[in-house]
């Protein structure tokens, strides 16, 4: 919950105090490392709004509330099990200045470039942090999003700049997350991804290649039917993400937790499915998320 006072106080900062934000990224506390005591790691995501994705099931407008998307984060950061958040410098700076990075894992998302439902759509050109700003701003790793389809050569630019950014955030020793995604053109030339071991296989090779280095080059994969084959496609660490909720949750925890079971995966980031949940109870659908990754890594409370 976010009080009336409190979004007052947002609002005024970001209008009337902009350094404010800038001095809030280097007092934050930061926390020693990626991966937690149980060493896993995970993360709840926020950089929809910034691509234009501003739906959830059949609202298309979930998204658009600012306050709302705060106060579902600020829950989901509330849990203990949550190790920190993946956005864009917009929501990030907002989460700042309401007091809520304190010893947490920060992402910052970085292309952002390829709106929805856009006709240059995979083209996702680099629009948010860069790796300069992530270290300069102290955070702890970018993510960047890999969507490769052959039919379209705004993949072309994408590979090219998540390549340069894998570099540029390994010259500074912080975690590349790519998120590659393999997607293909239906008969109304809608985008439809690709969730065939063959396909998701072929996708986390070539991410796994990007760069001059893979030294701190992290996978951000969907969850596969036949988690083996596509996991074991290399030796980096993965991260399994939610993707597009479905309307039963116990088939989404069912499903990431058949992945995370993989000796390669770490840990899960999730947006929508949890800070949106059927039945509103953001609190519990975290939870139960943790729940599921902890039987998954046979931790104990």
């Amino acid at each position: 919950m976010i009080t009336d006072g409190q979004w007052r106080e947002l609002l005024w900062r970001r209008a009337e105090d902009p350094g404010s934000i800038r001095r809030a990224y280097q007092s934050r506390k930061r926390r020693n490392s990626l991966l937690n005591g149980k060493s896993t790691l995970f993360l709840v995501a926020a950089d929809h709004p910034a691509r234009g994705a501003l739906g959830v099931g059949g609202d298309p407008m979930a998204m658009a509330d600012r306050r709302s998307l705060l106060a579902r984060l600020l829950t989901a950061l509330a849990n203990p099990d949550v190790d920190g958040v993946l956005g864009t410098p917009d929501v990030i700076e907002d989460l700042l200045l309401l007091d809520g990075l304190d010893e947490r894992v920060v992402i910052g998302s970085m292309n952002r470039g390829g709106l929805a439902g856009a006709d240059w759509e995979i083209d996702d050109r680099f629009t948010a942090y860069d790796a300069s700003s992530i270290a300069t701003f102290g955070l702890d790793g970018g993510k960047m999003l890999l969507r490769l389809v052959d039919s379209d050569p705004g993949t072309i630019p994408t590979l090219e700049g998540c390549a340069r950014a894998v570099t540029e955030l390994a010259e500074h020793g912080l975690m590349a997350m790519v998120e590659p995604l393999p997607y293909k053109r239906d008969h109304n030339d809608k985008l439809v991804l690709q969730k065939d071991s063959a396909a998701l296989s072929r996708a986390s090779a070539v991410a796994a290649g990007l760069g001059s280095t893979s030294a701190y080059t992290w996978l951000k994969l969907p969850a596969p039917q036949e988690p083996e084959i596509v996991l074991d496609t290399t030796a980096l660490p993965a991260l399994v993400l939610g993707g597009v909720p479905s309307a039963n949750p116990e088939d989404d925890l069912a499903s990431w937790g058949r992945s995370l079971r993989h000796p390669t995966v770490r840990g899960l980031v999730v947006g929508r499915a949890l800070l949106y949940p059927p039945d509103g109870d953001v609190a519990a659908a975290v939870a139960a998320a943790a729940e599921i990754l902890r039987t998954a890594k046979g931790v104990t409370e």
